[in-house]
């Protein structure tokens, strides 16, 4: 999957809809490219962080070239998320 971007309460929706029909796959790695996303507010990295909680431990969505700040986010609100995997 890729975004591009701004992820805030205006696009919310259409970014819950792409990450539930990514993670309803379930086959394989899971991928999505952020570095065209300019800006994810916290409602973003939360629809992200319900979704990655929804996949079995055996599975993880990869992030590539996530925004600044969502590491921060993660590592504040999510610490224990183990099913994300973030690379600049």
């Amino acid at each position: 999957m890729r975004a591009a971007g701004e992820v805030t309460v205006t696009t919310l929706t259409e970014w819950e809809r792409a990450l539930d029909e990514l993670v309803r796959r379930r086959e394989g790695a899971l991928y999505v490219e952020l570095s065209a996303v300019t800006f994810i507010d916290v409602a973003g990295a939360s629809a992200l962080a319900l979704a990655a909680q929804r996949l079995p431990a055996d599975q993880h969505i990869h992030l590539d070239g996530p925004p600044f700040g969502l590491q921060r986010m993660f590592d504040m609100f999510w610490p224990d998320l183990l099913t994300i995997e973030m690379v600049a």
